[in-house]
């Protein structure tokens, strides 16, 4: 059961994305949509990478994460390595949760 419903959403994506190649040049968008959907994209994004940060499950995941978080953004933002960034951040997260901070 659980192979079907792999295989049934790898056919799913693949259908998806292969119609955005056929169907790309049939359709035709307004110039105002065109604008707006990057903006679209980056906008979920960032709803996405908000709602991980601060919620765990249907509650507030603490103080910690968000201030790993904070961490690895602004190590990414004065363009540090991935690496140290993502290291950055979890040990941040690690130290705060380790002194007792939620």
């Amino acid at each position: 059961m659980v192979i079907a419903a792999i295989v049934a959403l790898g056919v799913g994506t693949y259908a998806m994305r292969l119609s955005g190649v056929l169907l790309g040049e049939r359709l035709k968008l307004s110039p105002a949509l065109q604008q707006a959907l990057p903006i679209a994209a980056a906008t979920l994004l960032a709803a996405l990478a908000g709602t991980a940060a601060l919620m765990e499950s249907s509650h507030f995941a603490g103080v910690a994460r968000p201030v790993g978080v904070a961490v690895g953004a602004l190590l990414a933002w004065r363009r540090a390595p991935f690496v140290a960034v993502v290291v950055a951040a979890a040990a941040t997260t690690a130290l705060l949760r380790l002194a007792g901070v939620p």
